[in-house]
């Protein structure tokens, strides 16, 4: 592991003060930065995004691409977590902490965008930074985008529905177009960029290849930074401004995201399946795609909302956590890898 992969989590602190600071001491240039949108898109999150997974998007081999199609277990938990359970379990925490436990301490104006902040990240799964996840895990590149993939197509057709049911209205305006030119910018651009890069330096020999991915690894490290500093340079006031907010909001998002994760590895336990499919599994469970969410919360309740707050508290929570999972899951493997071999 890399000193970046190593001291990730004291970078992570460090960004999200810079990011706060950012935000509170120069409001203006954060949200000129937050308004440089493309179907509300923000377009330098969006190259940040490129920078973090296309060197990880070079790893992959298409022609190993048919192994995924054995492993069925690991895509069918991770569909059943993401899109059976995920949402309704986010839906759940939400109501109790935020609507009954906290709601005293809450304002009640804000409430119901507070609920539904947390839907949007239940309802989206992760797409880009469960890339940096499998990575750290050791995952399967070959599965981690197989799965990827497939969770954004379905994402298309079932997250206006699953958002709309479980706000409990008969429709919502969902912003299509951010759905779609999510999908391009996060995984089908970056994915044909990588390929060619991949192409490219393969001809030059195994050789070139690998020294090119060690040089250009740790820009996925320092874009992952750089992402969470806009990210919390858009909210810096609100968070600095409402710290007991934040602290109740962060309750039922980090107990959402050991829950999925541990019932996504103990399911991939059960089902025997390899370490190196469960540990990207239970992580593309566990995290969300937040760049989705807090654009969705912006352009349905407004840039200065609690949906938009509860977005970025999202983040704020998800890359610690995150980072504790993966180091669970990758002190676990052996452990689990025995219990896996004890029962074929």
């Amino acid at each position: 592991m890399s000193i970046f992969e190593r001291y990730l989590s004291v970078w992570v602190v460090l960004c999200i003060v810079a990011g706060i600071a950012l935000g509170k001491t120069m409001p203006e240039m954060a949200h000129f930065v937050g308004s440089l949108e493309v179907a509300h898109v923000n377009i330098p999150v969006g190259l940040l995004i490129w920078v973090m997974i296309i060197p990880m998007l070079m790893k992959i081999d298409f022609s190993t691409i048919s192994q995924v199609r054995h492993q069925k277990a690991g895509i069918g938990i991770t569909l059943l977590i993401n899109w059976g359970i995920k949402p309704f379990t986010m839906a759940a925490l939400g109501w109790f902490f935020i609507a009954y436990l906290f709601a005293p301490w809450l304002p009640a104006d804000q409430i119901d965008s507070y609920m539904a902040g947390l839907i949007l990240l239940g309802a989206a799964p992760c797409t880009a930074m469960v890339f940096v996840w499998s990575n750290l895990c050791k995952g399967d590149a070959n599965f981690t985008i197989s799965q990827v993939a497939l969770n954004d197509l379905i994402m298309i057709f079932a997250f206006a529905p699953i958002v709309a049911l479980l706000l409990g209205v008969s429709s919502i305006p969902v912003p299509w177009a951010t759905l779609f030119l999510s999908v391009v910018i996060y995984i089908v651009i970056p994915l044909i960029i990588a390929q060619q890069l991949r192409a490219w330096l393969m001809k030059r020999g195994a050789a070139a290849y690998q020294a090119t991915l060690a040089r250009i690894g740790p820009f996925t490290t320092v874009a992952l930074l750089a992402t969470l500093v806009l990210l919390f340079a858009f909210q810096g006031e609100a968070i600095v401004e409402q710290p007991l907010i934040i602290g109740m909001l962060a309750v039922p998002i980090f107990l959402q995201g050991v829950l999925i994760a541990g019932l996504g590895y103990w399911l991939n336990l059960k089902c025997r399946v390899q370490h190196n499919i469960a540990g990207p599994s239970a992580m593309i469970g566990a995290s969300n795609f937040f760049e989705l969410a807090v654009a969705v919360a912006i352009v349905l309740y407004g840039f200065d909302s609690g949906a938009a707050l509860a977005t970025v508290v999202g983040v704020l929570i998800e890359v610690p956590v995150m980072l504790w999972l993966v180091k669970l899951v990758n002190q676990s493997r052996p452990w689990y890898e025995a219990k896996v071999r004890r029962n074929v």
